[in-house]
């Protein structure tokens, strides 16, 4: 399937910020986080429809190993990422980004 992705501007700042926080556990676990959240990115492309939507149209996958999600929407051959935010979040943080 070739499935195009889109990359809401919020997310880098998402991914930067557990990144840090990871790294200053320990040196490599932000490395591992990317690792992770690269990997159901890649499954989110290969199977865009692989989990439920929970909110209108918007989807979320869960990151192996770390508590975070990966809320998306899937429509017309692409997939938008609007956010990678951790699992303990209100849930009114990923509601108000998706809107």
């Amino acid at each position: 399937m070739n499935v195009k992705l889109t990359i809401a501007p919020e997310v880098e700042q998402d991914i930067a910020e557990a990144y840090a926080w990871y790294e200053s556990q320990r040196p490599g676990l932000g490395e591992e986080f990317l690792g992770c959240v690269d990997a159901l990115v890649q499954t989110i492309l290969r199977m865009p429809d692989i989990y439920v939507t929970i909110f209108d149209t918007y989807r979320r996958g869960l990151v192996r190993r770390f508590p975070y999600s990966v809320f998306y929407e899937y429509a017309e051959e692409t997939v938008v990422i609007y956010g990678i935010l951790h699992t303990s979040r209100d849930p009114e943080k990923w509601r108000l980004r998706l809107r």
